[in-house]
């Protein structure tokens, strides 16, 4: 198991070193992923939601997964490990904080939107 975990840790490493930033997206490459399929995991901690999560505010394929709750919502999360995800919250760091376990468990197209999740609401429901 530890084995699995050490390979699929080189394995983002690697694939974080082609992306440009490595990860993060402003809010332009967030709309073109966006556009084409991208899942928005929304990891903001429920004491940091002010208004409603991505999820509530009905934007497509967002999902609310509060990073101090994420293992409770893994059932929730694409079986391909190919898919794009972005995660996004207030400040980033739990944002990242979350890329790193999704690729801890193996998911190899994973982003970081460098901004609030508020902004990317806003931008994001012209399109839902």
């Amino acid at each position: 198991m530890v084995e699995n975990l050490i390979q699929n840790i080189e394995k983002a490493i690697e694939a974080d070193k082609q992306k440009p930033n490595l990860g993060m997206i402003d809010l332009e490459k967030v709309k073109e992923l966006y556009n084409n399929g991208a899942i928005i995991l929304d990891v903001r901690p429920p004491a940091k939601v002010s208004g409603k999560t991505m999820e509530e505010a009905g934007i497509k394929n967002a999902l609310y997964t509060p990073v101090v709750e994420f293992t409770k919502h893994l059932d929730r999360l694409p079986q391909d490990k190919d898919a794009v995800i972005i995660t996004t919250c207030n400040l980033v760091k739990f944002a990242n904080r979350v890329m790193g376990y999704l690729e801890a468990l193996g998911y190899t197209n994973v982003y970081v939107f460098d901004g609030s999740t508020q902004e990317l609401m806003d931008a994001l429901a012209q399109n839902s």
